[in-house]
């Protein structure tokens, strides 16, 4: 890769980390969760469906549409924000496998078509009769597919490049810029492999989003690539344009070793790097996050009307994390049941909660509230 990448993969690497240390990671995880709402919604974006993000909050408390084409697109994207859920926390423990690994691919894809109707699984694009299992390579003829203008690798090859795909994008034996290199490379590959009948798209932006998190730019899960590709620099064809050229096939003997372009595929991940910084500077303008306990305040007192003190707790929880339930009224300098009916107000509306009834305190993020506090955050349409 030539040093200008080099460079470009520095100042990403700079710009995750100062995102991800802005705020507790306890209220980060909070936040992550309207995150992944959007990239959910991006994500069916790409896939040519619109399906708001109201919806999706439905859908993942089993508020789902009576018309069945719009409640499938509902369940979709309720996948992603739930897969997307089990990549942020299994990172936040330390337990994330290797992203670009066959069994974590497999996992992800079984996972997304985990309790979907059967309907979800017969591939109508192509053939409406064939039912795809889940977490299952293509492996016979009959699997072969057309995306476009791309014929990726028939079915009898595929269990041979997943191999191989596998092997060579183990972030075990690579470094720091490297991670941020193969985070981009192995996104069009598995595309270019396109393993599963059906779903490839959505399983490489979760295995992007968890290759982000092993690289060390993951920020909490305060950011994630599905806006970006969905959005481009300039024009939101960008995406699948740029896929394309990475189809290329290499040039003359000075184009790389392989069957396709090395400079095509260079001029790939300068694109992709470059959605990826301008996404982390998106959200971190979009946040504000040095400004966020002087909206906090305003939301709670002025659209609310609660007590100042309930600001208070809310601006403490947003500095501390997570704060014991016993420990409210010596925060807030109010007796008891004055505190725990500050507590009550705010845990009603949904700007605060806890894991457990008896559990610490922590900031709650709403779609509703975000009209607000990051008003940016979902497209005005």
């Amino acid at each position: 890769m030539p040093p200008e990448l080099a460079d470009l993969a520095t100042e990403l690497a700079a710009a995750a980390s100062a995102l991800g240390n802005a705020l507790h990671p306890r209220t980060a995880a909070s936040l992550a969760r309207l995150v992944r709402i959007m990239n959910a919604y991006y994500s069916n974006l790409i896939e040519g469906q619109h399906t708001r993000p109201r919806d999706i909050e439905r859908a993942l408390v089993g508020d789902l549409d009576a018309d069945e084409t719009r409640r499938n697109l509902q369940l979709e994207a309720a996948s992603h924000v739930r897969v997307q859920t089990i990549v942020d926390r299994l990172a936040a423990d330390g337990q994330l496998r290797e992203p670009a690994s066959e069994e974590f691919i497999q996992f992800l894809h079984r996972e997304f078509y985990d309790g979907v109707p059967e309907s979800m699984l017969f591939v109508q694009s192509t053939r409406p009769d064939y039912r795809m299992k889940p977490g299952e390579w293509r492996s016979n003829a009959e699997d072969d597919v057309v995306v476009g203008r791309h014929r990726p690798p028939s079915s009898a090859h595929v269990e041979e490049s997943m191999r191989h795909l596998s092997a060579r994008f183990r972030f075990a034996e690579m470094g720091a810029s490297t991670k941020i290199f193969a985070m981009a490379i192995a996104h069009h590959r598995l595309n270019y492999i396109h393993p599963f009948p059906d779903g490839n798209g959505r399983v490489s932006r979760l295995m992007s989003h968890a290759m982000a998190h092993a690289a060390g730019l993951g920020a909490h899960g305060l950011w994630s690539v599905s806006r970006g590709l969905a959005r481009g620099l300039d024009s939101r064809n960008e995406y699948k344009s740029m896929m394309d050229l990475a189809d290329t096939p290499r040039e003359g003997a000075l184009d790389g070793r392989g069957n396709l372009s090395l400079k095509a595929l260079t001029e790939f991940v300068a694109w992709f790097l470059r959605v990826c910084l301008d996404q982390v500077r998106f959200m971190s303008s979009l946040f504000e996050l040095n400004a966020l306990g002087f909206r906090l305040r305003e939301l709670v007192e002025h659209r609310y009307r609660l007590r100042p003190e309930a600001a208070t707790l809310v601006e403490q929880l947003l500095a501390r994390g997570e704060l014991e339930r016993a420990r409210v009224p010596i925060v807030l300098g109010m007796a008891e049941r004055s505190a725990r009916r500050i507590v009550s107000e705010l845990v009603e509306l949904g700007l605060v909660g806890s894991a457990t009834p008896k559990g610490p305190l922590s900031l709650q993020f709403t779609p509703t509230d975000s009209e607000l506090l990051f008003p940016r955050l979902f497209p005005v349409t």
